[in-house]
């Protein structure tokens, strides 16, 4: 696979510490929990082993612990699919699959532009503001002259507004969205890298921070490609996190900004915590989201989506990655796994801290979760506040998990009393939160040419980002059939997730059976010229 924003092409609190992250949702606590939580008893699947026991306990964020999604953890996903599942059924529990999207879809931005991974204006706690009476999201975006899978390596970010506190039931099937442009002067993003010889230079997801006075810093992922004339690599591409601090501006006719002359680089990866281009050329490095932690007042934080720094190749697997208790019968050897290269898949979730108020300048901590010889991505991770508990979000795609190893796209959860804990996996430990309707029985395909016998919700959506109140928005990929399909390009309804404890669950009673609006992302504050933010 190549270092892609989508993973399906070969060849071509959060970045997502979603808008959840650090907000209380309806009733959530801003106080740090209790350190100590005993990991609940899963009964075991005949046929499939128990999931890993985690204490849920909080570490120091400056620690050295990493909590691990191990293969007995992720393995639960599958023991909960349904074997006897037919031909373009849904195997997986109703209660953790997002309600099927129709293939009537309408498009967000009017035929402007393709539109996918997608982040509202927020705080430190991200809380989700309107400015001067707008709602504002920033998006990825690309020219729909473009084919839709060549859009990784022209991405841009782009940005909509729309007046703010209109029930989504008086909007636009489409949301009632306006299509503000590109959010940064042309050009500017690729000046960081030094080697200017770069094919394509794109923008890629991150999170958008307000502060006083209209003041904003957008936080994203600045790439180079360098490639032939054929499409080939000459050289891995090169990932940075990166800030670049703006003003936002608005009247009674619509949003603007000015600034953005100023790109900082914040972090590449070093090649002891977050592998490089040298270790593996088709690394994962992006999706900055910073957030305030009350547990630590004054200090600010990023997570972020890395690869464990091994050589790519290395066998690396170990018993702790395994995480089978002993005696059990279904448990597997790294040395297994390793001979169908699970090695080549190694995810983690980065934590960096802020080291000025200014968040110009940062230096990493170790991850704070490892999902090695699971899965080779961990998207978007988000952080999110409810009743004590820190929630750590993440997205995959099926396509990414190792061998051995099933689960629908979608959204991946897991539950500690601190940013850096040793995660439960919430949902019968198997850290399935929200998932596309999947039928594990048969093959996915590919988004441009699904499987005759899957689903036709399989790639429905994706990039989900959890927002106050457990609502969930995502861009739509590819709706329907082999036979009968609709690639997508906007956002898709938004859902909403009861989270409780260790659990997840779809609230069916929202919106109609569990679809809200098309691209309905509201904001829970509003601020007006002066006001402080955080």
């Amino acid at each position: 696979m190549m270092f892609l924003h989508h993973r399906f092409l070969k060849g071509a609190l959060a970045a997502g510490v979603a808008a959840a992250a650090l907000v209380a949702t309806a009733g959530a606590g801003a106080t740090a929990a209790p350190r100590a939580a005993a990991a609940p008893s899963v009964q075991a699947v005949p046929g499939f082993p128990e999931p890993t026991p985690h204490s849920q306990k909080a570490y120091d964020p400056a620690s050295g612990f990493t909590a691990k999604w191990t293969r007995a953890d992720a393995r639960q996903i599958k023991a909960m699919s349904d074997p006897t599942a037919g031909s373009r059924q849904n195997s997986m529990p109703e209660d953790y699959t997002a309600p099927t999207v129709p293939q009537s879809f309408p498009d967000m931005s009017n035929g402007k532009v393709w539109v996918w991974d997608t982040w509202p204006l927020t705080d430190a706690a991200a809380h989700q503001y309107s400015y001067k009476g707008w709602e504002v999201v920033f998006s990825l975006v690309a020219d729909r002259k473009l084919g839709f899978d060549d859009r990784h390596t022209y991405a841009k970010l782009g940005y909509f507004f729309r007046k703010a506190g209109v029930p989504s039931s008086q909007r636009p099937e489409n949301g009632g969205w306006t299509y503000g442009g590109l959010v940064f002067p042309k050009g500017l993003s690729g000046k960081v890298f030094e080697d200017q010889s770069f094919s394509h230079q794109t923008e890629w997801s991150g999170s958008t921070r307000i502060f006083k006075n209209g003041e904003v810093k957008v936080f994203y992922t600045a790439v180079a490609f360098y490639r032939n004339a054929a499409g080939q690599d000459t050289k891995p591409a090169d990932a940075r996190i990166m800030m670049s601090p703006g003003k936002i501006f608005a009247n009674d006719k619509g949003v603007w900004f000015g600034g953005f002359t100023t790109h900082n680089e914040l972090l590449r990866p070093d090649g002891t915590y977050y592998q490089n281009g040298a270790q593996n050329p088709y690394y994962n490095f992006r999706d900055p989201f910073t957030f305030q932690d009350p547990a630590h007042p004054g200090k600010t934080y990023m997570v972020f989506e890395g690869n464990t720094a091994t050589q790519r190749g290395t066998r690396a697997c170990t018993t702790g990655d395994m995480g089978y208790q002993p005696g059990d019968p279904y448990t597997e050897t790294p040395d297994e796994v390793m001979d169908r290269n699970a090695h080549l898949q190694m995810a983690n979730v980065g934590l960096a801290v802020a080291d000025n108020k200014e968040l110009t300048k940062w230096h990493f901590l170790p991850p704070i979760l490892s999902a090695n010889c699971v899965t080779d991505q961990t998207e978007r991770p988000q952080i999110y506040l409810k009743d004590g508990k820190y929630y750590l979000f993440t997205i995959s795609h099926r396509s990414t998990f190792a061998a051995g190893v099933d689960g629908p796209e979608g959204v991946y959860g897991f539950v500690g009393n601190g940013i850096r804990s040793d995660f439960l996996p919430v949902n019968r430990g198997s850290g399935l939160a929200l998932g596309n309707p999947t039928n594990l029985n048969f093959n996915q395909g590919f988004p441009f040419d699904p499987d005759y016998n899957q689903h036709p919700g399989a790639f429905q959506s994706y990039s989900h980002y959890v927002m106050p109140g457990g609502l969930v928005q995502s861009f739509i990929d590819t709706i329907g059939t082999k036979d009968n399909f609709r690639r997508g390009g906007t956002l898709g309804p938004t859902v909403r997730m009861i989270i409780k404890g260790d659990t997840t669950k779809v609230d069916r009673t929202y919106g109609n059976g569990g679809l809200g609006g098309y691209a309905d992302i509201p904001a829970d504050r509003n601020i007006k010229p002066g006001q402080p933010v955080s």
